[in-house]
């Protein structure tokens, strides 16, 4: 029984330790310090007007805990610590802060200010007007609710309502707010504003208004000092003819440079035509842009898309003027009409579309080959014209019943198209057919061999309808038996059937479509995910008065 109470008094004896050691952890609470009056030219008592009240009047000077109070006149209510001052009112913190108004009360025990009367508020950076300002020394916020005009150097905001968070020196706006600078104006109904660094955070629908252009964004950061930008989530650059949007956008004002990465789209308004990738680079004052991975030109010729892609696609060149460029891998299909090459070449000028290297056209069922290609349209109707083909042509058709194949080889090919397609065709010097003839009834004939100086080709519907050879014609009509296999193809004949492109997807390798696969998956869940996160404060803002001294505000002239 003694080992028992012996026991129960050890342990009240360490609760009593402990909670001793914790009350004394504790801090105390601290005392409001009471508001001290450093001169006033008279002082009364007025129990009518401002009952247990003492009047200051006559360059009032009262200091509270580091704030520096002046007036003309003050009532200071010495039980409540509190003070209403008159007339040329001044509140000074430190040399970094001052709240100039007609009237101001102060609380010393909440450490709270509201300043009413052409308030206004001005800090190392920027100077804040309106009517009424409160203030509260605690968090070191000053917000407003009517409207409010801030001039931070070539920046002038303007709003309904804002806060200002002193340490920070951020301005936020929850409500309409304006920035006009020499060069653009932003409106948006969500931003945050550095007053040292002249960083906008933009996290609502927002618009930036310029001579040069059109910014729409709904989550964006703009540096107004350096002019450099970088905006996400539904965000696009607009100008005179152009309009580029993607996942991520950066732009320099300086250089009149973008770029955008992922899901990238950049749309010509006057000609109808959009360019797609994954990464793009538009150089305004050049008027030029490059678009990489899985980049796609779409353009409009006779109420019908021609899609171009290749490794890389460059434009240049102002309006009526430009040239596109494709290079590596090329490929392009039009509904009637598709092939690839190394590189393509495309003048808007001139109407000429040059396809170079290794080129190759499928035009209906008819493949098309040769040294050098050249698409000629014309800018009146803006339809295709003519083709050209130089060096080495061949043009090779499936027999439409049999196994063999239509040949026609020569030098050169030139062709007219007709309502979008190739209708007349002329293959010259040294030209070699094999031809499968067919009756009404789609019965062979026989096989065609010949040669010959030219021969001219009409075709309905992309197939040959009629064959003519001209000048120094020779050779036979063969049955099908009495032509060997080894001797129904022409030197040199290829035929790559199954490279054909058939289809506006079948431009892209299968590695280019997981890729934009994968990058649109990224799209949709880094969306998803920051839809209701609020944009992250760079590091440079955070640090941007570390790099430089502040700068002192010269003091603000009490007003007489």
């Amino acid at each position: 029984m003694k080992k028992s109470l012996f026991f129960i008094f050890i342990c009240l004896s360490f609760l009593s330790v402990q909670f001793t050691f914790a009350q004394a952890k504790k801090k105390p609470a601290q005392t409001p310090k009471t508001i001290v009056i450093e001169n006033a030219d008279y002082s009364d008592v007025d129990q009518v007007n401002a009952p247990d009240a003492l009047l200051l009047t006559g360059n009032v000077k009262i200091n509270h805990d580091g704030v520096v109070l002046t007036c003309n006149k003050a009532y200071f209510f010495q039980k409540e610590n509190y003070l209403k001052a008159f007339g040329n009112v001044q509140l000074v913190q430190g040399d970094t802060l001052f709240l100039n108004s007609k009237y101001a009360e102060y609380s010393g025990n909440a450490k709270k200010a509201f300043a009413t009367g052409d308030a206004v508020l001005t800090s190392p950076d920027a100077t804040l007007r309106t009517d009424t300002i409160n203030f509260d020394r605690n968090v070191q916020e000053a917000f407003y609710n009517t409207k409010g005009t801030i001039v931070n150097k070539d920046n002038t905001l303007v709003s309904k309502s804002g806060r200002y968070y002193a340490e920070q020196k951020k301005f936020q706006f929850l409500t309409e707010v304006v920035i006009t600078n020499p060069k653009y104006v932003i409106k948006s109904n969500h931003l945050d504003y550095y007053s040292n660094s002249g960083h906008t955070y933009l996290l609502g629908p927002s618009t930036i208004t310029s001579k040069e252009n059109y910014i729409y964004t709904e989550k964006g950061f703009y540096d107004t000092k350096k002019n450099l930008a970088h905006f996400l989530r539904k965000s696009y650059i607009k100008y005179d003819d152009r309009r580029i949007e993607g996942d991520s956008l950066f732009y320099n004002r300086n250089t009149e440079f973008a770029s955008a990465t992922r899901n990238v789209k950049i749309t010509d308004s006057i000609n109808k035509g959009i360019v797609k990738g994954h990464y793009a680079e538009l150089f305004k004052l050049k008027d030029s842009m490059f678009v990489t991975k899985r980049a796609v030109a779409i353009n409009l010729v006779e109420n019908d898309s021609v899609y171009i892609h290749g490794q890389k696609l460059m434009v240049t060149g102002k309006e009526g003027e430009r040239i596109l460029r494709a290079y590596k891998n090329v490929r392009f299909f039009k509904i009637d009409m598709s092939g690839k090459c190394d590189s393509i070449h495309s003048d808007s000028k001139i109407a000429l579309t040059k396809l170079i290297g290794n080129p190759i056209i499928w035009n209906g069922e008819n493949q098309i080959t040769g040294d050098v290609m050249h698409l000629i349209g014309d800018n009146n109707t803006r339809k295709l014209d003519s083709l050209k083909v130089l060096n080495n042509t061949f043009l090779i058709s499936k027999d439409t019943l049999g196994a063999g194949y239509n040949q026609v080889k020569g030098l050169n090919l030139f062709g007219k198209f007709r309502d979008g397609k190739l209708h007349d065709v002329d293959i010259i010097k040294n030209t070699e057919v094999i031809y499968y003839s067919r009756n009404d009834q789609n019965e062979l004939v026989g096989i065609d061999k010949s040669v010959s100086s030219k021969i001219n080709l009409i075709l309905e519907n992309n197939k040959i309808e009629t064959l003519t050879l001209f000048n120094n014609v020779d050779g036979d009509m063969f049955p099908e038996d009495e032509l060997p296999e080894n001797a129904r193809k022409l030197r040199g004949m290829v035929w790559r059937g199954n490279e054909r492109i058939k289809s506006k997807d079948d431009i892209f390798t299968a590695e280019e479509n997981e890729m934009n696969e994968k990058l649109i998956k990224e799209g949709k869940d880094e969306e998803e995910k920051g839809k209701n996160v609020p944009m992250k404060v760079r590091k440079e803002t955070l640090d941007y008065d570390k790099k430089k001294p502040a700068v002192k505000p010269a003091i603000t002239p009490k007003k007489k």
